[in-house]
């Protein structure tokens, strides 16, 4: 077979490493770009932070509006905008032992207390072990009390039954198996004595039983005991019509030993959890400007980097000489600059081209939202959907109604009456205010609420309604009952 040469011409995309630079940094979340940056800080000596004027405050004048987006850098700091916090409410309208905190107004200029979103300080063992070193206790008996503050889980549970700890006593625990389970039963009182009330229940009746038996005796505390005794299920499940049944009680009874066993704490341990608190850095910040809403990035979230002046010019002096390596980490601290303020200006013109569709949620609220997709934006700004996902994933907009990721103004549409769409944003919008104005002691079915929902010409089947309930952590009805 004879060998022979050819030439051929063809063309093929290639990925360039300042274009690879250029995708991943648009990906990053800005608390993941900070990382980055420095990162990159430490390894290139030609990158530094630029040192100048203080940095515009995160929500401010109009001043910072003026701001030309085609400076150079901008600055960051470490200063944060909370995060909302997801909540949701069980079938017994117990409250949670945590707080909770709503979207960070930003013109909200209060000193809120740092230590409000500190973890606890204090675990819950630590704190049941300071009040048995006060207690008048044996040797022996502080020893099995200890053994069993360490059993408990976090909620302040025992979650394993006291025949099976039997079984994994240590050592220094000698006797007879029986004998050993009457000293742990003796031990576990005395756990269930301690602070806070409840602590070392085994169930959440008993939980809730030794919260009662602190309170004082009265016709009330009496009626809570029976159901949390013997009806707690009937209860969770709002059945108040067989309550009433067995125990022979009026709604009022009945209503105020609700409100009392609604008091109660079913996890008296987690106020020692750690709490996990996350933070979010908005990208961009949105203000009414006359009659239109006007998207600007957020200073604070902007690095401003620059190329330290005394490394360049010592690889002016000595290009000729030990200056390749310089040279090439040069180049990539020009790419960095550069890509970093590519990325936010595409996150500018994609956020406000997505204000700018959803003008009427900014107006009115999540019941005006429009359907909107990718590609919408995308031909909107002449770049591929693909760019688009990444510019809206963990990128978060500032606003005066809250803080949200600007994927949360995309989504799927529900036909009408009319020939148009509603977003699914807006439906859920209208269930939860359905629901919330909804007569307690009649509550709204799906099924109806999918008919109020037609009535006002949005076309949508009960098994839908039925989802987005859920998604908005709703009970069903036969749990929203009230007395």
């Amino acid at each position: 077979m004879k060998q022979t040469l050819q030439l051929r011409l063809s063309q093929h995309l290639a990925l360039t490493p300042q274009l690879q630079q250029s995708i991943r940094l648009l990906q990053l979340s800005s608390l993941e770009l900070n990382q980055e940056i420095e990162q990159a800080l430490q390894e290139n000596p030609l990158l530094e932070r630029e040192e100048g004027d203080e940095p515009a405050p995160f929500i401010g004048g109009e001043d910072a509006l003026t701001r030309s987006r085609s400076e150079e850098s901008a600055p960051v700091t470490e200063e944060r905008a909370e995060a909302p916090d997801d909540w949701s409410q069980d079938s017994t309208d117990w409250p949670s032992s945590g707080s909770s905190k709503g979207p960070q107004d930003p013109n909200d200029e209060s000193d809120n207390d740092a230590g409000e979103y500190q973890a606890a300080a204090i675990s819950l063992q630590d704190h049941l072990i300071a009040q048995l070193a006060l207690s008048q206790l044996s040797g022996k008996d502080r020893l099995r009390v200890a053994f069993l503050i360490e059993a408990l889980d976090d909620d302040g549970y025992l979650g394993q039954t006291l025949e099976e700890l039997v079984e994994v006593l240590p050592e220094e625990f000698i006797g007879e198996p029986d004998e050993i389970l009457e000293d742990l039963q003796i031990a576990l009182r005395h756990v269930q004595n301690f602070d806070p009330s409840g602590i070392g229940a085994r169930n959440p009746r008993e939980c809730l039983l030794l919260q009662l038996g602190n309170l004082a005796a009265s016709p009330v505390h009496a009626l809570a005991v029976t159901v949390v005794s013997d009806h707690l299920e009937l209860l969770a499940h709002r059945d108040y019509a067989r309550i009433k049944k067995l125990l022979g009680c009026s709604d009022a009874a009945l209503r105020d030993a609700q409100t009392l066993i609604r008091s109660l704490n079913p996890r008296p341990g987690a106020q020692f959890a750690a709490l996990d608190t996350r933070y979010i850095v908005p990208d961009v910040v949105v203000r009414k400007i006359r009659n239109g809403w006007v998207v600007s990035l957020n200073q604070e979230a902007m690095p401003r980097l620059r190329i330290n002046r005394l490394y360049a010019n010592l690889l002016r002096q000595q290009r000729s000489n030990g200056g390749s390596n310089l040279t090439g980490q040069l180049q990539e601290a020009k790419w960095l600059i550069k890509n970093i303020q590519q990325r936010f200006d595409t996150i500018a013109r994609v956020s406000q081209a997505i204000v700018d569709r959803q003008r009427a949620f900014f107006d009115h609220g999540e019941v005006a939202m429009r359907p909107l997709t990718l590609r919408e934006i995308a031909d909107t700004v002449s770049l591929h959907e693909s760019t688009i996902s990444r510019v809206t994933t963990q990128k978060y907009l500032a606003s005066p109604r809250g803080i949200y990721e600007l994927k949360y103004f995309f989504g799927s549409h529900v036909a009408t009456d009319t020939g148009g769409a509603a977003s699914s944003t807006a439906i859920r919008a209208l269930i939860k205010q359905l629901v919330g104005a909804e007569n307690g002691h009649k509550p709204l079915s799906d099924a109806r609420i999918a008919e109020i929902l037609g009535e006002q010409g949005i076309v949508v089947a009960r098994r839908t309604v039925a989802k987005y309930r859920e998604s908005l952590n709703i009970p069903p009805v036969n749990l929203r009952k009230t007395l």
